[in-house]
Order: structure tokens, then C-alpha cells, then sequence
């Protein structure tokens, strides 16, 4: 997975990221919560990454592209930047279709908890997962996260209640073997 890289979301990434949503939306909304459809144009996507860089500055949220060689197959994100007494962050991704089970995701949050750990100066990174992603489960467990709790019927996804795992990871811990 050396050809893997992560980058933050820019402008000039709005065409290239509009049809990686599109292509893989029906699959990411199998497991996560769907975005409001106006995402799905030129200017949702335009003004969900201007939306990025304020975070980004603001130091609130971290949203990256995975990319391979020049193709996204991906996103990382740390989204909930909490500094003060917690200095935490949730950790997101999402991984297109045809690429998983190659260990994109895997390295991908490894890359993402470098930079949360060194340059975003974190010292604890969240994540859930529901029960039945066992690859999602697998990734984080790679990267050393631990399972700290169960959330019953905590996220409503096509009408449907489910239950969330929750990881954590903190920066004083080795990652996994």
C-alpha cells in the first residue's frame, strides 16, 4: 500500500470528488447515514469543500482524500475537534466499493492517525462501527483502537435502529502489531 497518500480536500478536487460520491453513493449508504441529496451536484460538492477548508483552518475538522496513484478510492476524515480538556477527535472513512478488502482503509487510517497524532497534536481519536462491518471492525483493530462500549439502537439508517461498537485509540499507545 506504499502508493497510497492522503491529502486534504481542495477546490480542485470538486469534479474528481463529485463523481466518486456518485459512484459509490448507493454502497457508502448502505452503512452510513445519507447525505442531504443537494450534496450531489457541482455546487453541493463545491460548497461542502469550502465548508472543509473553514474547518480546516479553524482547526474543527481534518477531511482527506485517499488517493492512489491520481484516483481517489477514499476519504479520512477527523471531524469534532474537541482542544480544551479533551484534545480528542472522531475518526471517519469510507472506502470505495472496488477497492475494499485491499488494505486502503487500513493504511489509510494509519496515515490519518499520524497526522492527528503529530501535526494535529490529538491525544485520543473515537470511532464506531456498527456490529455487522466486520471488515470496519478489522481496520480499526489493526490500528489499534479498542473497543470501549456498545451503543444499542443508536443510529437510525433506511428506517432501520442499529447498534453501534465504539473504538478509541489514544496517542500513548503503540499501534497494533
Amino acid at each position: 500500500m506504499s502508493g497510497i497518500h492522503l491529502r486534504p480536500v481542495a477546490a480542485a478536487d470538486a469534479a474528481a470528488l463529485l463523481r466518486f460520491e456518485l459512484e459509490h453513493r448507493a454502497y457508502f449508504e448502505r452503512w452510513v447515514q445519507a447525505r442531504d441529496p443537494a450534496f450531489y451536484s457541482a455546487d453541493g460538492v463545491a460548497a461542502a469543500i469550502a465548508a472543509a477548508e473553514t474547518a480546516r483552518a479553524a482547526g474543527q475538522a481534518f477531511q482527506y482524500l485517499v488517493v492512489e496513484g491520481q484516483r481517489i478510492v477514499g476519504r479520512v476524515n477527523l471531524t469534532h475537534v474537541q482542544r480544551a480538556h479533551f484534545h480528542c477527535a472522531d475518526l471517519g472513512y469510507r472506502i470505495g466499493e472496488q477497492d475494499g478488502g485491499r488494505g486502503i482503509a487500513s493504511r489509510a487510517v494509519a496515515l490519518c492517525l499520524e497526522r492527528a497524532f503529530g501535526e494535529h497534536g490529538l491525544l485520543r481519536i473515537e470511532a464506531t462501527a456498527r456490529p455487522v462491518n466486520l471488515g470496519s471492525i478489522r481496520v480499526l483493530e489493526r490500528n489499534g483502537f479498542r473497543r470501549f462500549g456498545h451503543s444499542r439502537r443508536s443510529v437510525e439508517l433506511g428506517g432501520q435502529w442499529h447498534d453501534r461498537l465504539l473504538f478509541e485509540r489514544h496517542r500513548d499507545e503503540p499501534p497494533a502489531a
